[in-house]
């Protein structure tokens, strides 16, 4: 069986539990997204990341949701683009 060793700063909850929560807190978020507080209190002020607030009280994030913010913009390889180019003349 392997040992889990932590590095420096990090704790049993960011290296084993972490990864297995649907619902993440603000400061999950933001270690899990690795950004700063202010910029994913930007990001939730300006509606550009989903959100819930129960209660009008503390933020919480569902991972999905952070995938798909952080999956956006996709630039797709010049071998991709190439393969749905002759994938699109070959339906024609």
């Amino acid at each position: 069986m392997e040992k889990i060793t932590f590095n420096k700063g990090e704790d049993f909850q960011s290296v084993v539990l972490l990864p297995q929560k649907e619902i993440l807190s603000f400061n999950e978020a933001v270690n899990y997204l690795d950004v700063s507080k202010s910029f994913l209190y930007k990001l939730t002020s300006s509606n550009k990341i989903s959100f819930s607030k129960p209660n009008n009280k503390l933020i919480y994030f569902q991972r999905i949701d952070l995938d798909n913010w952080m999956l956006q913009n996709r630039n797709e390889s010049i071998g991709v683009l190439q393969e749905n180019l002759n994938n699109y003349l070959k339906s024609k």
